[in-house]
């Protein structure tokens, strides 16, 4: 029905309600995304004479925000002040459709001439019917009646019968065309009505904006109107595909993906996204002077012994955990659609494809074998380009699907580090000898505690290997706990970026090959504490 709608209706100019009243559509011509939020630009179209008059535009949305209205004028065209109806139209006050209104009349008119075509045709068939069931049934005298006369009547009966049924022929050809005139009337009045019943439908759900507009001149005029709506966002997504080999590449593909709840669809629209948070506060935070002051100590309150007893553990309030959000730093981005887009009302995560970028990686084995049974491929590259938004991942690994990670957001020049998938071949184990009684690599007293790990990685595949493994002991704060370890190999790093007590070893793992590394821990106290 919507194209009905657009065929017969919006293709029509609008025309004037009353004298100096113009009631006019409005079509969204562009759109620009934010992460919440939506700015929508509508092209307002009319014909008015010269002079002032009230331009009614009654199909935006509900819940404009009427701060963020902007005007804007063609040549010819000044806007001045507006107001803006948020309720929708009442039900026993529909909005009036005068374009539809005189498409129906001319269609009411135009069904009642076929139909009174067809009855014509219909009259004529049924006259010559009753003239010929006249002529055959009637009962003539022809007692006394010279041969000739009875000739001559016989002869004017047999042609009267002729001339009414080749009549009731000739109607009977052209009922056909009249009928389908009929039926072709009928419909497209049909359609008419059903338009403007989605249209009233449509705009009993919407706001009206009422504009003064002054019109240098008689003719077409045109009006833009640029408003913000709440209820659209839009967020990337990625799919990166590793090719290994002697060229190791990461193709990132960027996809974004669009919502919009605005209660209307928006058709043919040139789609700009941008990184701008216009919900968001914008001014900084503001310092209050802070007053201290000193004061003699103040006597504690005394407690007998059995309300010290009595008297309930007070608990510690749990430290406040700094939780990192992100921030887009630098100037806002912003990114256009290359072709006109339709996003309807109601949508969910319209997927829109964006561009795809490279990057040269740094490709390794990283092997856990605390947790994990396999390596898995980690590639590390650099973001050379601009700032990538944080946005879900599918990962693949020379064509294959192998699994889905979220990215954060990563500012240009920042490091980028994926995973693609774990490696079968690359086996691990991490065992615990057993001492002379039976116990698991594991020896404590009363001061001292050690533990002896012995860690394997077994290259099973047919290729070499750049292994990263990584193991940890644990740390102290307190002088009175020491903590010492050694290994065989000794690690490469240490406290890798800042993760004290995590170590690492690199290493190139040959098809075939095996790697063990022996990690001992010593944990030492005085006397008198316990280990936690």
């Amino acid at each position: 029905m919507r194209s009905v709608l657009a065929l017969l209706v919006f293709s029509l100019p609008p025309a004037p309600l009353l004298a100096d009243t113009i009631l006019a559509r409005s079509d969204v011509t562009a759109v620009t995304i934010y992460a919440e939020g939506a700015r929508v630009t509508r092209e307002v179209r009319f014909d008015a004479a010269a002079g002032r008059h009230q331009l009614r535009i009654a199909d935006l949305p509900e819940g404009v925000t009427p701060d963020l209205i902007r005007l804007q004028g063609a040549d010819g065209t000044v806007p001045g002040a507006f107001s803006l109806r948020d309720t929708g139209f009442p039900a026993a006050a529909p909005p009036a459709t005068p374009d539809l209104d005189a498409l129906i009349a001319a269609a009411e008119a135009a069904r009642a001439i076929a139909a009174r075509s067809l009855g014509e045709i219909d009259a004529r068939i049924a006259a010559s019917e009753a003239q010929v069931g006249f002529l055959i049934g009637a009962e003539i005298e022809v007692s006394g009646q010279p041969p000739a006369d009875l000739a001559a009547l016989a002869a004017r009966v047999g042609q009267e019968v002729q001339a009414a049924r080749l009549a009731a022929l000739d109607a009977g050809t052209a009922r056909p065309q009249a009928q389908a005139a009929l039926t072709e009337a009928e419909e497209r009045l049909v359609a008419l009505v059903a338009a403007r019943d989605d249209l009233r439908g449509q705009q009993s759900g919407r706001a009206e904006l009422t504009v003064a507009i002054e019109q240098a001149a008689a003719g077409a005029g045109q009006l833009t109107v640029t408003h913000f709506i709440e209820d659209a966002a839009w967020r990337p997504a990625y799919e990166a595909d590793l090719t290994r080999g002697d060229a190791p590449a990461v193709v990132l593909a960027r996809d974004v993906l669009v919502t919009q709840n605005s209660g209307e669809d928006w058709y043919g629209v040139q789609l700009t996204l941008s990184t701008a948070r216009p919900l968001e506060r914008a001014e900084p935070s503001q310092l209050w002077p802070e007053l201290r002051r000193v004061e003699p100590p103040q006597p504690e309150i005394a407690y007998d012994s059995m309300a010290r007893e009595m008297a309930a553990p007070v608990m510690a309030a749990a430290p406040m955990a700094d939780v990192a959000l992100p921030v887009i730093e630098g100037d806002v981005l912003a990114w256009r659609a290359p072709v006109a887009v339709d996003v309807a009302s109601g949508i969910e995560d319209l997927r829109i494809p964006q561009d795809s970028l490279t990057f040269t990686p740094r490709l390794e084995a990283r092997a856990v074998p605390r947790q994990d049974a396999r390596a898995y491929v980690m590639a590390t590259f650099d973001n050379s380009g601009e700032v990538l938004l944080p946005g879900p991942v599918v990962l693949s690994r020379d064509g294959g699907i192998v699994g889905m990670v979220d990215l954060d957001l990563t500012p240009a020049g920042a490091e980028v580090e994926l995973p693609f998938g774990a490696i079968d071949g690359l086996r691990l184990t991490r065992e615990m000898p057993r001492n002379n009684q039976g116990d698991a690599g594991l020896f404590s007293s009363a001061t001292a505690r050690s533990e002896v790990a012995v860690i394997r990685v077994e290259n099973l595949t047919g290729e070499s290997w750049p292994v990263h493994l990584l193991d940890q002991v644990p740390y102290s704060e307190q002088a009175e706990l020491e903590i010492s370890f050694t290994a065989d190999p000794a690690p490469t790093e240490t406290d890798p970026k800042g993760a004290r007590g995590l170590l690492g070893w690199r290493f190139d793992l040959a098809p075939g090959a095996q790697k063990e590394i022996r990690l001992e821990t010593q944990l030492r106290w005085p006397e008198g504490l316990e280990l936690r």
